[in-house]
C-alpha cells in the first residue's frame, strides 16, 4: 500500500511540473488583446481631407464605461452552465475586433452640434453616434468605430436586426428642413472614403435612418443628397433611363430584397421614396416609383 501511495505521489508530481502546453498560444493572445485594447482606447482625432481636426475632451463617464468593457474583453475565467459543467478556457490566437458592415446616415433634428455634443455625453439620454459633421464641415467623433453606439434603435435591414452591432453611425448637424451645406457633404464623403476603405464596407450598405426604421424616422430627409453621394461611390442610384419593369414584379419583394422591412409596407415605400425620389414622397405605387425600386432590385 505504501508503495501505491509513492506511485500516485510521484504521478501528482509529474503533472504539476508539466508544461502547459498551450503556453506559447496564451502569450500571443495576451499580446493582441494587448494591442486591440490600445486600440479601442485611443482617441486623437485623425486627419480627414478638407476637414478642420476638432478635438472633443471626453468625460469620466466615457473612461469608466471604457475599462469596464476593457475588463471584459479580458476576463478569461472559467464559467458555469445550467446543466452544471465548468466551462474551460483555451485561448486562441486567430482573432480580431468586429468590423463594422453597414454606415448609417441621419440628421440630428438640433439646432447646433453643441446642443448634439451634450445630448451624446449625457447618460440619461441613451443615444449616441460615432461621428457628427457640422454645417461648416468640421467633424467630431465620440467613439471608436469598433465600440457599439446606441444610434439606430429598433431599425433592420434584409436580415439583420441589430444593426447598432454591424454599423457606424454618422450624424449631420441638421434640423430636417435645410438643405445640407457643401462642406457638410464634402466631409461627409471625405470621411466615408475613409471608413469604405478601412472597413471594406459595401457601398450599398451606405443607407440613412429611414432605411432601416421606415415606420419610426425620417432622417436624413428628402433634402439629402443621395444622387450626389452615389456619383462618387458611396450608396447605389437608379439608372438615368428607367426600365420598365416586368409584368408581374412583386414589388413588395423587390423592396425586401434590397433590405426594406416590408410588414407596414406604405412606411417602406415613403422610406424608399425618401431615399430614391425625393420629390414625390408618398406611398403610392406609380409607374415611376415600380421602375425604381425594380431598378435599385437589380444592383443588389
Amino acid at each position: 500500500m505504501k508503495r501505491y501511495f509513492c506511485f500516485i505521489i510521484a504521478a501528482i508530481v509529474i503533472s504539476s511540473c508539466s508544461t502547459n502546453p498551450y503556453k506559447a498560444s496564451e502569450k500571443e493572445y495576451d499580446t493582441k488583446l494587448k494591442t486591440f485594447k490600445e486600440v479601442i482606447s485611443k482617441k486623437e482625432p485623425l486627419p480627414l481631407p478638407i476637414v478642420t481636426k476638432t478635438i472633443l475632451n471626453i468625460d469620466n463617464a466615457y473612461t469608466t464605461q471604457l475599462y469596464t468593457f476593457k475588463d471584459t474583453i479580458s476576463k478569461m475565467g472559467s464559467t458555469e452552465l445550467e446543466n452544471g459543467i465548468q466551462t474551460e478556457w483555451i485561448s486562441t490566437v486567430n482573432f480580431n475586433l468586429r468590423k463594422p458592415n453597414f454606415i448609417i446616415i441621419h440628421h440630428t433634428a438640433q439646432d447646433s452640434i453643441q446642443q448634439t455634443i451634450k445630448t451624446f455625453t449625457l447618460t440619461r439620454t441613451q443615444v449616441s453616434a460615432h461621428y457628427i459633421i457640422a454645417d461648416d464641415g468640421s467633424v467630431v467623433q465620440m467613439l471608436n468605430d469598433y465600440m457599439r453606439a446606441w444610434h439606430a434603435g429598433l431599425g433592420s435591414w434584409g436580415k439583420d436586426t441589430d444593426i447598432n452591432s454591424s454599423s457606424i453611425g454618422i450624424e449631420l448637424d441638421n434640423n430636417g428642413t435645410e438643405v445640407f451645406s457643401e462642406p457638410q457633404i464634402t466631409s461627409l464623403m471625405a470621411l466615408l472614403s475613409k471608413l469604405q476603405k478601412e472597413y471594406n464596407i459595401p457601398t450599398q450598405n451606405i443607407i440613412g435612418h429611414s432605411d432601416i426604421a421606415p415606420t419610426r424616422k425620417n432622417d436624413p430627409s428628402a433634402l439629402f443628397p443621395w444622387k450626389t453621394l452615389a456619383e462618387n461611390g458611396f450608396g447605389i442610384w437608379q439608372d438615368d433611363t428607367l426600365e420598365n419593369a416586368p409584368i408581374g414584379f412583386n414589388t413588395e419583394q423587390g423592396l425586401r430584397i434590397i433590405g426594406y422591412n416590408t410588414k407596414n409596407l406604405s412606411a417602406a415605400i415613403i422610406a424608399f421614396k425618401r431615399h430614391f425620389i425625393q420629390n414625390d414622397v408618398n406611398d403610392v405605387l406609380d409607374e415611376k416609383t415600380i421602375n425604381t425600386i425594380y431598378s435599385i432590385y437589380k444592383k443588389q
